[in-house]
């Protein structure tokens, strides 16, 4: 019996701290100022514990950045200079010897399949999965890693458990009471106070450290927010400080429960990327939006998938072809503190979550840009790319022509032909030779 008694003690004790101290300001999106000198000891340690590395670690193996440097050394240059003198020649068979070299190249390290893995850090973080290309540790360093196990596993884990339990549960209670209510300006509104108080909660369960840029070209009603995609916890990220109507890919398990929720609440598309009808209806569903200024921006990731953190990949065009106004956006995560990245096809929802509680934290900036509009004659592929190339830009990251769909599919006998039409237009020397197919 006095087990029990102290068992209820201590249970009550630990939701009122996490009450008082965490919940309830994160709902109102106030600090208390626990985050930050969190933050600033996480710093000073992730600092202390890379010059300790780099002092005991050899000369010639000094940390790099394998990301950034590579394991080899590509030649950039189109094709038309490495087959210099090729064009109104005939086939040569040492022309061979080019693709050869571009196909090797390819096998060692591609560009694409490479975006799809966690991205390597420039210093250890102190966490097991990301030691693989850091090999000295010392004593000191044994016990500071033995500690951080003990604070994120023993102490963050079920803290950040606990948040997100209750954020999700909110959520899910919160957006389907609301959905009962009938069409108007007082469901709008209380679905956004939903949504928004939800998903502070939730960042606050990852212990979010976000900074927001140029907050004067946020998103506006009837417009459509178009931002590079790393992980669902962009949402999250994006929600904490406006209210989007989302649109994306119809998912199960806990994904599902959320979707299905949130749908209620608010006018959400969630669509089935196989089935050519659900196409057709994002596209109708879009174009109604745009036509009224009163509604919610419309949220899109026209990637259509996670990409690692360190790219973006092709836009597809539907976003980009009703026409309206776009609002681009640059997130770019800090990985030192832990990994947004969220490779779908090796972790389901939880397994990621878990992943991610168990990280120090999760840092990044958003930048919000300037508004963009369709150029006259530019078409809608174009138009994709200027936002994509806006987008790199701000973020820092590498732009990148190649579809995101590659994860999961082949490559389109499309791009092969496109780069057997280059090579024979150089050969009987008439057209204009097409350097990015």
């Amino acid at each position: 019996m006095e087990g029990t008694e102290l068992a209820a003690k201590v249970l009550s004790t630990w939701l009122t701290l996490v009450l008082g101290l965490i919940l309830l300001p994160s709902a109102f999106g106030v600090s208390l100022g626990i985050s930050e000198v969190y933050m600033k000891i996480l710093v000073k340690t992730l600092e202390w514990a890379t010059l300790r590395i780099e002092k005991g670690a050899p000369k010639d193996s000094m940390l790099k950045n394998s990301a950034s440097v590579g394991i080899i050394q590509r030649d950039e240059s189109p094709m038309e200079k490495g087959l210099s003198g090729l064009r109104g020649r005939e086939f040569e068979l040492s022309d061979v010897f080019y693709f050869s070299k571009k196909g090797l190249e390819a096998i060692v390290e591609d560009e694409v399949t490479q975006r799809f893995s966690s991205e390597e850090l420039v210093s250890w973080n102190l966490l097991t999965r990301t030691n693989t290309n850091f090999h000295y540790i010392s004593p000191r360093l044994t016990l500071v890693w033995v500690l951080g196990v003990v604070i994120r596993y023993c102490l963050l884990l079920p803290l950040r458990i606990t948040l997100a339990f209750i954020g999700i549960n909110l959520l899910v209670i919160g957006t389907t009471l609301v959905g009962q209510l009938p069409d108007s300006s007082f469901k709008s509104q209380l679905s956004q106070v939903v949504h928004l108080t939800c998903c502070r909660i939730c960042v606050r369960a990852l212990s979010g450290t976000i900074h927001y840029h140029n907050k004067q070209h946020r998103p506006q009603k009837g417009g459509i927010c178009v931002a590079n995609h790393t992980s669902p916890i962009d949402v999250l990220i994006l929600t904490t400080d406006g209210c989007y109507a989302m649109v994306g890919q119809v998912h199960g398990g806990l994904m599902g429960v959320i979707q299905r929720a949130m749908v209620k609440a608010c006018p959400h598309v969630w669509f089935e990327r196989s089935e050519m009808k659900d196409r057709h209806l994002v596209t109708k569903r879009l174009k109604e939006h745009i036509a009224d200024k009163k509604k919610l921006p419309i949220l899109i990731f026209p990637e259509g998938t996670c990409i690692n953190n360190t790219s973006v990949m092709m836009f597809k065009k539907g976003s980009f072809e009703i026409g309206g106004t776009i609002h681009p956006v640059a997130i770019k995560y800090n990985p030192q503190f832990g990994d947004a990245f969220w490779n779908s096809s090796k972790y389901n929802i939880v397994s990621y979550l878990l992943r991610v509680m168990t990280s120090w934290a999760i840092v990044c900036d958003v930048w919000y840009l300037p508004p963009m509009t369709r150029e006259e004659g530019e078409d809608a592929v174009q138009f994709a790319n200027r936002v994509k190339s806006a987008i790199a830009v701000q973020g820092g990251l590498t732009e990148l022509p190649w579809d995101g769909g590659l994860k999961r599919a082949k490559v389109k006998d499309t791009f092969k032909e496109e780069q057997q039409k280059n090579y024979s237009k150089m050969i009987v020397g008439n057209g204009a030779l097409e350097l990015d197919g």
